[in-house]
């Protein structure tokens, strides 16, 4: 029997992280022109490679804090790089004069209420947190 104890516990600790996780969506003010964007849209305005939403419109992309789980998983899932790989890609564009980084914004809390309040910004967060407030235009795989 305490085999058997000791699997479950194991197994609840395999998965524990996992669950820790939630569902990150990239969301814009409700107002926005589209209604979906592509990872490849969104890496490209987190990466500074360009400035204006799929409608042509200006775009203020915000960041999450350094170091917050969200901030990493979007970071690799959506712009293919580690957190290192983001800050050396981002201090080289900012040295070299070609780029300033998102603003960091705080929590998924701050990106949602900063994107509600502006039709120009966009931002990821928790999706347990989208209302009517925003809208969703990309989901994290």
């Amino acid at each position: 029997m305490s085999n058997f104890k000791a699997m479950i516990v194991a197994i609840g600790l395999l998965i524990t992280p996992f669950a820790a996780l939630s569902e990150i969506v990239v969301v814009v003010h409700p107002s926005t022109g589209f209604d979906s964007m592509s990872a490849d849209d969104v890496s490209r305005l987190f990466l500074g490679k360009t400035k204006k939403f799929p409608n042509g419109t200006a775009a203020v992309p915000l960041n999450q804090d350094a170091g917050t789980a969200a901030r990493d998983q979007f970071n690799e899932q959506v712009c293919k790089k580690s957190a290192s790989q983001y800050k050396a890609y981002w201090s080289k564009l900012v040295f070299t004069g070609k780029g300033t980084p998102p603003k960091d914004a705080g929590d998924s809390n701050n990106v949602k209420s900063l994107v509600a309040s502006n039709p120009n910004m966009i931002g990821y967060i928790d999706g347990s947190l989208v209302d009517g407030s925003v809208k969703v235009v990309y989901t994290l795989e």
